[in-house]
């Protein structure tokens, strides 16, 4: 039984999605209302496929791809306008609404794919990229007395009121020392 993330603010989405996926067969379900939520449960469970909305409470679902590993795939569904929105490569993606029988093709697609091996955890961010956000947060927390989470929070929130991405975000902050 392969496991999938669904992360969608709606939780009716969530509901109505996973009522799909799991009566297909061979799909488990887990919700996730976050992307820090989705973060720490594709890490601790070790999951590869996630079937997402445009954006989450917290961060935009494009900005969460960057964190994720490899071997993770993530299927973003939501209305053409705003999938034309998205620019970051190796997301895939279908058009909302979405007929079930797409949605299950798809997602048993992606499972396959991410059973194949894409690459074995490594982030899609490089080491640079990852640094040059550690250095960032280590400048707020000492400027601001901000705690780790509160400073990268600060910086997804202003990556996505930007519309840019958190590591050039990161370069902004450390422009600013």
């Amino acid at each position: 039984m392969c496991q999938v993330i669904l992360a969608f603010e709606s939780q009716a989405n969530c509901d109505r999605l996973r009522e799909v996926l799991e009566s297909s067969g061979g799909f488990s379900c887990i919700v996730c209302r976050s992307a820090d939520q989705v973060r720490r449960t594709v890490r601790k469970l070790r999951l590869s496929v996630v079937v997402c909305g445009f954006k989450l409470g917290d961060e935009s679902c494009e900005a969460l791809s960057y964190d994720l590993p490899q071997r993770c795939s993530m299927l973003m569904i939501a209305p053409q306008a705003r999938l034309e929105l998205c620019e970051a490569e190796g997301i895939f993606k279908l058009q909302a609404p979405v007929r079930r029988s797409e949605l299950v093709a798809s997602v048993r697609l992606l499972a396959q794919l991410s059973a194949a091996g894409k690459d074995r955890g490594a982030s899609r961010r490089s080491q640079e990229e990852r640094e040059l956000v550690e250095q960032a947060k280590a400048v707020l927390m000492d400027r601001y007395g901000m705690t780790e989470e509160q400073a990268h929070r600060f910086l997804q929130k202003q990556s996505m009121d930007e519309g840019v991405r958190l590591t050039d975000i990161a370069r902004l902050v450390l422009a600013d020392q």
